[in-house]
């Protein structure tokens, strides 16, 4: 009974020492906060003197309320804001320490640190509960273990496409997690659906998620099931630890590892169910394991992928496909020049068609596969708010490598009306505008290397069946804006029903395990397949005229001051005059045309009404 209370009073001791060491700016109630005010002096208890100094007690009370109370950060117990010289300041250059809101700050439950801004705060204590170091459970004492958190606490679950994952509490800020994931980005069903087309080509298909810690290669696994082997792969070992979680979520086997969840005793639990589908993870380099072994790839790095372009194009095998998700968007939107010319080897300026630019500035990237002696034929090239996604279809030799090469070109861009006319090789070419002859100084400049066409017709025709038979109905406008992009034709003329099976895309004709007259996988060898990609270029060569118009225009940039242009209307009158019309998912005010900007601007002019 002594050791037990002696065990009780060194408790009370302990919890005393830490409501001592505990910052007074952190309290429960309003109450607890007012009873540290000193009523004769009426000064604040979270303020100098020198900065305030009530005359009433009712107006104290105020101050204590909006300017301390309200400006919080939560975390079991409120966190109030603390203008006393707690922190120690860098003098500045008059040899004062800076006052005002600059020695605001914040003190930490947990460690009690000083930390100046509300949103460093927040992060500050994520990582303590990512740690396991809450209130409850940390402490000075070495003597104190820290507890691992349960993953049901830490852990949050989300669906997307009859597939779950477990998130981690920060998993929108990648610089401070191994884990990212953005709902707004739709790059995965479009990868999903390309991989599903690609699907009905060549069976099985393998295929890699460099950098696995999403749900990208858990839908590839679950969908498609026996259509595609799966390899994940991470360099982290914490979303090792959660792809291998994720899977057993999902049913889904991992390949030489656990072949069920674990109990609560660490005894592993037979599973009830039979896995659907079988998955390799690995944890390694991204460049190590594309050079190790042939994949279609899926890169989708947090910023910038042009570190593994030389990888994922060396090993790549022939009529493979590689997709590549870039959301460096700084360098890409023309916000970082520099640094667009050392990741991308380009000259950029901001323009109405920016994204359209960043678009074929990486295609240009892929197409240094060339010096491996691979061409490339894009697929898909799609540019949002947060990424750029480029698909492209590799085909192996020489021959396609100086077909990719010739495609590279500089484009000549007005600086004044922001026309734009790319330059062919060897030749001059001058802008359509007047802009140089009218104005003073230099008006034109040379962008690029940029590369193109940007879209496969009958490829996204058929990406386009593949959501629909997956439901993917967030994704199905979007397909069907790409198609009449791709024809330059307006969505009421896109043909629907059996021609979105033709297998025919934009001249090159793929064969698919359904045709009868193709042989199996097991009875082609490399000559054929030389041969068949070789085919597949001369059909491209006769099907340019096909090819969609380059770039667009802003009906929002050229229209006239207080003139109304409804865009429905402007895109009718356009296809009126004779001119190949669409919209374009780059801008929603964007008109992708054939006409030029003297012409555009005409059929606005005339037709504008105020």
């Amino acid at each position: 009974m002594a050791e037990l209370t002696e065990a009780d009073a060194a408790q009370l001791h302990q919890e005393d020492v830490d409501i001592k060491e505990r910052h007074i700016s952190i309290q429960t109630k309003l109450e607890d906060l007012e009873t540290l005010v000193d009523l004769g002096r009426k000064s604040c208890p979270l303020c100098p003197e020198e900065k305030f100094k009530a005359c009433y007690s009712h107006k104290l009370r105020r101050h204590l309320q909006n300017l301390h109370w309200k400006v919080y950060v939560d975390f079991e117990q409120r966190m109030c804001i603390c203008h006393l010289p707690c922190r120690n300041l860098k003098p500045s250059l008059s040899g004062d320490q800076v006052s005002g809101r600059h020695g605001a700050h914040y003190h930490c439950v947990v460690c009690s640190v000083t930390i100046a801004r509300k949103t460093d705060m927040i992060s500050h204590l994520k990582r303590h509960v990512n740690k396991g170091e809450t209130e409850a459970s940390y402490s000075g004492s070495s003597e104190v273990p820290l507890e691992e958190p349960t993953s049901g606490l830490e852990y949050e679950i989300m669906k997307e496409l009859g597939t779950n994952v477990q998130l981690l509490p920060n998993h929108t800020t990648p610089q401070k997690s191994d884990t990212f994931f953005n709902r707004k980005m739709k790059n995965n069903q479009l990868v999903f659906c390309s991989l599903a087309v690609l699907a009905h080509e060549r069976n099985p298909l393998e295929c890699l998620d460099a950098f696995g810690a999403s749900i990208m290669g858990l839908q590839w696994a679950k969908h498609l099931r026996s259509a595609v082997k799966v390899t994940i792969n991470d360099i982290s070992e914490v979303c090792i630890k959660m792809i291998k979680e994720n899977c057993e979520l999902n049913n889904i086997r991992v390949d030489g590892g656990s072949r069920g969840p674990r109990g609560p005793d660490g005894a592993s639990v037979e599973v009830k169910a039979v896995p659907i589908a079988t998955v390799e993870v690995t944890k390694m380099d991204a460049n190590v394991i594309m050079h190790l072994r042939p994949f279609d790839y899926h890169l989708d790095p947090y910023g910038t992928a042009v570190n593994y372009l030389d990888a994922a194009f060396r090993n790549i095998r022939n009529l493979g496909i590689i997709s590549v998700t870039s959301t460096d968007t700084g360098s890409l939107y023309s916000k970082s020049p520099n640094v667009t010319l050392r990741h991308y080897g380009c000259h950029i300026v901001r323009t109405e068609y920016y994204k359209e630019l960043a678009a074929r500035m990486v295609i240009a990237t892929m197409a240094a596969a060339a010096r491996c002696n691979k061409g490339i034929e894009v697929l898909l090239a799609v540019a949002l708010e947060h990424f750029v996604l480029v698909v492209v279809r590799v085909l192996r030799g020489p021959t396609q490598a100086d077909e990719s090469a010739k495609k590279l070109r500089k484009l000549v861009h007005c600086q004044w009306c922001e026309e734009r006319v790319f330059l062919k090789q060897g030749n001059m070419v001058d802008l359509p505008c007047a802009c140089h002859g009218s104005l003073p100084g230099k008006t034109a400049v040379q962008l690029g290397p940029l590369c193109g066409p940007l879209f496969n017709t009958g490829f996204l025709r058929r990406m386009l069946l593949a959501a629909v038979q997956h439901s993917m109905d967030d994704i199905q406008p979007l397909v069907k804006t790409l198609i009449c992009e791709s024809e330059c034709t307006m969505l009421k003329s896109l043909v629907h029903g059996a021609s979105a099976l033709n297998n025919q895309e934009c001249g090159v004709v793929i064969k698919t395990l359904e045709s009868g007259n193709e042989s199996g996988p097991a009875d082609q060898s490399k000559r054929k397949t030389g041969e068949e990609s070789g085919n597949i270029v001369k059909k491209l060569k006769a099907d340019t005229s096909l090819e969609h118009p380059s770039f667009y225009y802003s009906i929002h940039r050229h229209s006239i001051r207080g003139m109304n242009m409804p865009l429905n209307k402007f895109l009718q009158y356009l296809t009126e005059a004779g001119f190949r019309v669409s919209r374009t998912h780059f801008d929603p005010t964007g008109v992708r045309t054939d006409a030029t900007l003297e012409q555009f601007k005409s059929v606005l002019t005339k037709y504008s009404v105020p």
